[in-house]
């Protein structure tokens, strides 16, 4: 129902001329960083090395590759002069998990390596140079006017803007909140454009030893380093606001709003979540004590990595790989499904958008092959999206097999308006400079169950990831499929739901539910 019509995709565009809730389309800007010196000596199982360097050019400019070799030891003598002698300069190793995040020069960087004894895979993570210019953001979030903060009339107990957010009470975070406001043990990082802790919405909540630039592929713990500059997206502030929002009479309420969330920054300048980024976020959250990511957005520059490709199969590997060893460590990775109204169980799909940092051209794939990644990876709670009425989003991707739970993430007021006091479908949260403002897609629903895991990891302190998924499943309300779904009203079907009550392409298992993370 919804034509893609953004490079990334996680924040979505509403149908019939409704604002864009964020553009996260850009091209990339990313500086190259200094690496280990590399021997430049013949290596065994290098096919015609030799002259590599000869073949690149003076001008040439740079791509970011993952070159993915046994995880445990880091790279080998051996692979590391493969790299040098192929023209690659290696910007940091994730040895626990084998993965290597190199930069070169050298067109045929990737196909080279890729015959180095010991390289399981190795492709290249964007197909512009980096760096490149940005193009213009489409679209801002609908900011709210002094005027109407001012407007809104709270009850007791409330935080001023509680009462437009008629998403808290769709999956009873309302009545979670008289039991408990979740723990401050408990930290949900947010993996995304960046977060302005300054907020004083976030301030309160912040978890600084958690929060990293991860934009390089290189962990930059500058101070502040997370935080996005007024040019960049509000996209990962207002997400934030979403789980932990804390409840201390200014603005909005989380759905878990004690517990701590921290920010880990991922895109680039322009606005693009490439491999080496994504990894380095999920590894930092592994290695830093947090039980929860939340990871609205698609890893550019492909909307679906398809295996059978050499460069994409190696960006499904190095970030596979990541995930799952922080679901080992104890991390919970929540993911938003997309906004393009995809059935994702579908026998193929038209991706009109990939690659999106350079030329996109339709292609046909089929998505049991071709992932969007993290969302599709073994182990990540995929999410889709619900409006104020309780039913699928117009623009919320779904599929049975593959949607695990839903939540709001809000829709078009025309197509599902909420009831009194809230005037808008749409999902409230803290913007960067002290603002709030209203958000939609699946964006705004994954943020949604990440706070009910973190109430449930609240509730059970010493449940693994595991066991936290399990009762985050369990304890959803079931929602059977919306049968006939014709959002618009205009007589035909605009989806097609499969599957019982406890658990359907729409759906999944059901509607988070808050209240019972708390109480069972």
């Amino acid at each position: 129902m919804t034509a893609p019509q953004t490079r990334s995709r996680r924040v979505m565009a509403i149908p019939l001329g409704m604002a864009l809730a964020t553009a996260l389309a850009f091209l990339p800007n990313v500086s190259a960083s200094a690496a280990p010196s590399a021997d430049t000596a013949d290596v065994a199982g290098v096919a015609d090395v030799a002259g590599v360097a000869a073949k690149i050019s003076a001008e040439a400019t740079p791509l970011s590759y993952v070159v993915n070799v046994r995880a445990g030891h880091g790279p080998s003598a051996q692979v590391k002069r493969a790299i040098a002698q192929a023209g690659g300069t290696i910007v940091t190793s994730y040895d626990k998990i084998g993965v290597i995040v190199v930069h070169s020069s050298n067109a045929d960087f990737a196909k080279t390596i890729r015959t180095v004894r010991g390289v399981q895979s190795a492709g290249a993570t964007r197909t512009a140079p980096l760096p490149a210019q940005s193009t213009t953001d489409v679209g801002t979030p609908k900011v709210l006017s002094a005027e109407q903060v001012a407007d809104v009339e709270a009850a007791a107990g409330q935080d001023p803007l509680e009462p437009l957010q008629w998403d808290l009470p769709a999956i009873k975070a309302d009545k979670a909140h008289e039991k408990t406001l979740g723990s401050d043990k408990v930290t949900v990082a947010v993996i995304d454009t960046g977060v302005d802790d300054t907020h004083p919405d976030i301030a309160p909540n912040f978890d600084r030893d958690a929060s990293v630039n991860c934009v390089s592929g290189k962990p930059d713990t500058t101070d502040g380093a997370w935080r996005p500059s007024a040019a960049e997206s509000p996209h990962g502030t207002h997400v934030a606001g979403e789980i932990a929002a804390a409840k201390n009479g200014v603005g909005v309420t989380g759905v878990a709003p004690g517990v701590k969330v921290s920010g880990i920054k991922v895109s680039t300048t322009a606005g693009f979540f490439y491999t080496e980024a994504v990894v380095c976020g999920f590894m930092w959250a592994a290695t830093h004590g947090v039980d929860v990511t939340n990871n609205s957005y698609y890893t550019d520059p492909w909307y679906f990595n398809c295996k059978n490709d050499p460069d994409q199969k190696a960006l499904v590997e190095a970030i596979g790989r990541a995930t799952r060893y922080a679901e080992k460590k104890g991390t919970v990775n929540v993911a938003a499904a997309g906004n393009e109204n995809y059935d994702l169980a579908a026998d193929e799909i038209t991706d009109p958008t990939s690659p999106n940092d350079t030329t996109p051209s339709d292609r046909v794939i089929d998505p049991s092959e071709c992932l969007d990644i993290p969302t599709q990876l073994p182990g990540v709670v995929t999410v889709a999206s619900t409006g104020a009425k309780g039913i699928k989003s117009s623009f919320s991707n779904h599929g049975l097999g593959v949607i695990d739970i839903a939540a709001p993430g809000g829709d078009s007021t025309r197509f599902q308006t909420p009831a009194p006091p809230a005037t808008s479908g749409l999902i409230l949260g803290p913007l960067p400079g002290g603002n709030w403002g209203y958000m939609a897609g699946t964006s705004m629903a994954s943020p949604h169950v990440a706070g009910v895991a973190a109430l449930i990891k609240s509730t059970h302190p010493r449940a693994s990831a595991a066991a936290v998924k399990a009762l985050l499943y369990a304890e959803a309300d079931a929602t059977p499929c919306t049968d006939p779904y014709d959002i618009d009203g205009d007589g035909k079907v605009d989806a097609v739901c499969e599957g019982p009550k406890n658990y359907n392409g729409f759906y999944g298992w059901g509607t988070a539910d808050a209240l019972d993370a708390v109480t069972k």
